[in-house]
Order: structure tokens, then sequence, then C-alpha cells
């Protein structure tokens, strides 16, 4: 895509001037989005619908924590009807909140569903369309019929709504595109977007508007391209609704907390979203504060330092590619992003120490263990004697430091544009060189940056951080300079659940724009390897460095025919020693095979009791014992080669 189209096919008021998009407002009961709303809280019942009594006291609990909209599953009529019982009970206790019934496959409940309550849901994948994983060749006469098909089944809701006052949200989730969709654009992007237009103009047709749109998938890449090709389209064609943000199947603790942060993250800096989500396999009051902390992170971004504009953007936002760069020691080039520490002690490191950081010392054998998320480089303020430390791990010291050492071997300088203009001794092997968005603007910039092997470390003070580091990039691929880049953000938030989310949202759009060479995260007021934890976190999120297991897991509903939490936590602990293996571990088959698009192997609810085993999209047992469904995972995984013992 050449330049001028990336600036006409924009998908945010600006790349560098925080603003959140306008869209129209809807009413969604007495709550409403969009527009000059504060972006809204929402978040899902886990338990069965029939349940009146546990659902109802679940919602409580969700709407204490915060939560502004209640979304309770409604897979047939019988569930349906119930809603109206729920929400009269919830009445009754004193709580008003806007329920929205999320619909799959069953468009009766969703007729019915839409005359209770404030809001549906519909996928457009399974609510009028197919999805059987076949692929066939429409032509655009039997596509414009299949469109016909689609618009008689779902105009019934769509009047309903209107007559009713009652909100929708299109949402369109990544692994459960259907086969018409998936035969004529592919598993993409793109056809999540035209899934969900498609739809759409069905309901203009109709005189409706009071809709919210959605792009969500477990990967966030695929994620924030679909939601800003989404936004690009819509600017096109005139429209400007509302957008729910989440990236589904989280998972849970800290890696459903970075990749949620990452995806929704990156597109809340570009002032995307009006209601967002984070799926977490966790109770569902837990993910209220974890949404809650991410909306704070703008409630004052408006007054940020101003950022240079940028007149040309060299970056294409809807398609990902790396940005190019010189190799220098192991950074850039080809070489995966490395990790910098700070470790909190600087004198004497002892080995327990060094282990929060990916390095175990076993006595027996007198070696060093080195695991797979084990910090590259130690940036250390003072020299020490590393005859202690493993002969992998490369120590930074500042400048005036390194200049004082006799044994440089491993040991880099941290130099300022200062220290550069003093043309003092620098390493022939490796120079990290602090800089700045106006350090690029510098008149004799270019000169002082021609020295032997530099790495740049991009810092910024400016609350508004991933857009300014962002236009340093911009800059830099303007003016043709490959020198390899690592980002550096510094905190003292000692709430490590806040730090997991800024550090992600802060850093993770960056790589995921394939910007960045490294990373260098600090934090005084937390513990080592909890930096270096959400380091390799985000570094795996973005896809940029695989170190570890990857779980794609549901949050859990109505429809679930297992305990995912249990199942979750059980499967992690037999298969966590599986680099780079994805396995999805899904609630029912709505959730998979299709939500799980971009996994390995799935472990699916089919019935109660039952599991169903996938090798990607494809079923390899039906209906195992639940008993037996870890031991028939662990074997299939061995049948097709993935499977290592553990150490």
């Amino acid at each position: 895509m050449s330049t001028s189209n990336i600036l006409l096919k924009s998908y945010c008021n600006s790349l560098t001037g925080y603003s959140r998009l306008d869209t129209r407002e809807v009413k969604v009961g007495d709550v409403p989005l969009g527009g000059k709303n504060p972006i809204r809280i929402q978040s899902m019942t886990t338990t069965d619908t029939m349940d009146t009594t546990g659902t109802v006291e679940q919602s409580i609990r969700m709407i204490k924590a915060g939560c502004e909209y209640v979304r309770i599953t409604a897979p047939s009529i019988k569930e349906a009807r119930n809603l109206e019982v729920i929400k009269k009970e919830l009445k009754a206790r004193g709580f008003n909140v806007p329920i929205i019934a999320d619909i799959h496959f069953t468009p009766n409940a969703a007729e019915l569903a839409a005359r209770i309550v404030e809001k549906v849901r519909v996928n457009p994948g399974n609510y009028a369309d197919k999805k059987k994983f076949q692929i066939f060749n429409y032509t655009d006469d039997l596509y414009r019929q299949e469109l016909e098909r689609i618009r008689e089944k779902f105009t019934p809701l769509v009047r309903i709504c209107k007559e009713y006052g009652t909100a929708m949200r299109i949402g369109t989730n990544h692994g459960s595109l259907s086969d018409r969709i998936m035969s004529r654009y592919g598993d993409t992007p793109t056809g999540m977007v035209e899934s969900a237009l498609e739809f759409l103009r069905i309901c203009e047709d109709e005189g409706y508007y009071d809709i919210v749109l959605s792009m969500k998938a477990s990967n966030p890449i695929v994620m924030i391209e679909a939601y800003r090709l989404l936004v690009s389209k819509m600017n096109e064609e005139g429209m400007n609704y509302p957008l729910h943000l989440g990236v589904t199947e989280a998972g849970d603790g800290e890696d459903g907390r970075i990749k949620s942060s990452v995806g929704i993250g990156t597109l809340l800096e570009d002032g995307l979203g009006d209601t967002i989500r984070v799926s977490l396999t966790e109770e569902p009051e837990f993910e209220i504060p974890v949404c809650r902390k991410l909306i704070d992170r703008y409630l004052t971004r408006v007054n940020h330092d101003p950022i240079r504009e940028t007149i040309i953007n060299p970056l294409d936002p809807f398609t990902f590619k790396k940005r190019l760069t010189d190799s220098v020691n192991n950074m850039g080039g080809r070489n995966v992003p490395v990790v910098i520490i700070s470790p909190s002690v600087v004198k004497g490191r002892t080995k327990r120490e060094l282990s929060e950081i990916g390095y175990t010392f076993n006595s027996e054998t007198e070696k060093w263990i080195i695991s797979d998320t084990a910090a590259d480089f130690i940036y250390l303020k003072e020299n020490i004697d590393d005859s202690e430390l493993p002969g992998s791990l490369k120590i930074i010291l500042d400048y005036h430091v390194w200049k004082k050492c006799d044994n440089r071997m491993n040991r880099y300088p941290l130099l300022n544009i200062g220290e550069l203009r003093d043309n003092g001794e620098i390493s022939s092997d490796c120079n990290f060189i602090l800089i700045k968005l106006e350090s690029l603007f510098m008149e004799d910039f270019p000169e002082l940056t021609s020295i032997p092997n530099p790495v740049f470390v991009l810092e910024t003070d400016n609350s508004h951080a991933m857009p300014e580091m962002r236009r340093i990039f911009v800059e830099l691929i303007n003016n043709d300079i490959k020198i390899p880049v690592i980002i550096r953000r510094r905190y003292t938030e000692s709430d490590s659940e806040r730090f997991i989310l800024n550090s992600s949202a802060d850093t993770g759009g960056l790589f995921i724009e394939g910007l960045g060479d490294g990373l260098w995260i600090e934090n005084e007021s937390v513990e080592s390897s909890k930096v270096n934890s959400a380091c390799f976190g985000i570094l795996q999120a973005t896809r940029t460095r695989i170190t570890k297991t990857e779980y794609i897991s549901c949050p859990s509903c109505g429809r679930t025919l297992f305990n995912l939490q249990e199942t979750t936590s059980m499967i992690r602990t037999k298969t966590n020693h599986l680099k780079g293996v994805k396995i999805a571990v899904m609630g029912c088959i709505v959730n998979g095979p299709g939500e799980m698009a971009d996994a390995d192997y799935g472990y699916v609810g089919s019935g109660p009791g039952k599991i169903t085993l996938y090798k990607g999209k494809e079923i390899v047992k039906r209906n195992i014992p639940s008993e037996n469904a870890l031991d028939e995972l662990i074997e299939l995984i061995k049948e097709n080669g993935d499977w290592i013992e553990a150490d």
C-alpha cells in the first residue's frame, strides 16, 4: 500500500494527539454509550441462565464491582424467556442495570429476548449463516442469493429491536466466520469486517441505527487490524457506530491481562472504543477492576504534552510487518527482541536474585540453568565482579562506569547525547544510545549516531507514551535509519496488576506494528521476577518472541459444560513446558472449534461429562469421558510430534 493510500484510509482522529473517535450515541436502557459518554464496562455471567438465583447473585457481584452492562447467554427459547424473570428479580433487589442477551445459532431466542432486555448480541458467523468448515466457490449470483437468505432470517430481529427500542451488538469473532465469508475473503480481518457490514447494511435498510460493533479475536494482532479496518471502512461509508473492544478467550492470570491490555490498550491509545470487556477465565467480577484500570489511563490523557504531527506515515496500519534494521550483537536484523532488566539489587548479586530473571544455579553440577525466559541483558549502575555470573548474561553500564572497566567482556556502555558529543572512547562491539523524539531533530544527530554498532534506547516522559514512541519510529523510517531500537519504559507502580496493564498497553502496540528490537521495563516497586515475566509476556502476546505455551481459554458462560477454571489450571500444569504450542480450552461448541481458530489443539465440552478433542479445526476424538480427556489430549500432542518431556 502506498503512503498516500495509508493517509487516506485513516482509522483514528490523530496518530499523535489523544482524542476519542466521534461515534453516535446508542441508548442501552438508562446507560447510553458512544458519543460523549464515558467508556463503559461490561462482563458476562458464567451461571446457567435457568438458575435464576445464581445468575441474579452473580450479576449483583458484578454490578457492585462496577459492571455497567450484564450480558447473559440465551442459547434457546427457555433461557430467553427466563431473562424476564432474572430482570424482575434484579429490579426487586434494587438493581436496574441493562441486560444484554448473548445469542448464537437461535434467531427465535433473539427475537424473544429483544422484547425483554435492553440489548441483544448476535454473531454474524452463526446467527443466520453456515459454519461447517467447508470451502465453496460462490459465484456472484449465488453470493447474492445467500445474502438475501440472511436478510430474510435477520430482518425480523431488526424490526423487533426497532419497535422495542432495543440496542444490538453485531459482534464478529475471528474464529466463527461463516463458510461463505471464508470462501470469499479467507480467515482474515477483511472477512471479519465484511461479515459485520453485511448485517449492518440490512439494519440501515430498515432504518435501524441503535448498533454497536465488535471485531474480537484471541490473537491481538488480528483483533487490532480488524478494528482499524472497520473504522476505516466506516469512514468511507459515512458511518460512525460505537465500538465494543475485547480480546476473546484471553485466558487467566498475568497472561490473560497482558494479552487483553495489548489488544484493548493499543486501540484505546488511538481513541477507539466506547465499551470494553476483558475476557478472563476467572469469576466475572474479577474482570471489572481490570477494565477500570485500563480506562483510568485515559481520563486525563487529553492534557498530554504535544507531539510533533506525522506528516508522512510510512506505517501501514492494516498490515503489520517488521521494521528493517541492521544486526548489532544479538539485536536487530533477524533476531528476536531482547529483554533488558534493571535488577532491584545492584551490589553483591546473589544466585537467588538471578533466579528471578531466569538464571538458576545448580549447586551439584556447579552450572547455570538458563530458562526460556532468561533476560538477555542486565543494567547495573556500578561495575561488579562477574566471576559469579552466567557467561551468557550481558551487562549494560553507564558510560562513565564502563570507561573505568579493565575487563569489558560482555559489558556495554549506555550513553546520552551529551556524552556522544564529547567524542570519548566507545565500544567496538555495541553502544546503547539514549534518545527521545527531539533528539532526532537536532542538526548534528546524524553525525552523532555514525559511531560503530549503535543501538538506540527510546525513552519518553510524555503521558501519551506509545504514540510518541511510534512517532520516533516514523522519523527513523522516513530518514532510512536502520539502527536497532530498544523500547524503554519506567514505572513506579506498586500495584502489580496496574503495572502489568500499563506496560502492556504502552509497549505492546509498538511490537505488533513491527517496531522494536528489545524491551526494557523498569519498576523498583515490584520484584524483578514480575518485571521479567511481564517483558516476556508482552513479547509472547505480540507474537514477536515465543517462550512458553499459549492457552486460548474462554471466560465461561451459562453454556459451559465443565468448570473452566479448574480444567484450564489442570491442563496448564501438565502442558506448560510445551514452548510455542497453542492449546484452546473451550466450554462448549459455540466457543470451539470456531473461536479457537488460532490454536494447535482444542479441548472442547461436547456434553455433560464429555470432551471432544481437536487438531486445529479438525475433530480427532469425540465425546471422551472428562476423566480421561487430559490423558487423551497429551497422547494426541505426542502423536503429532509436539510433545517433549518436562525437565
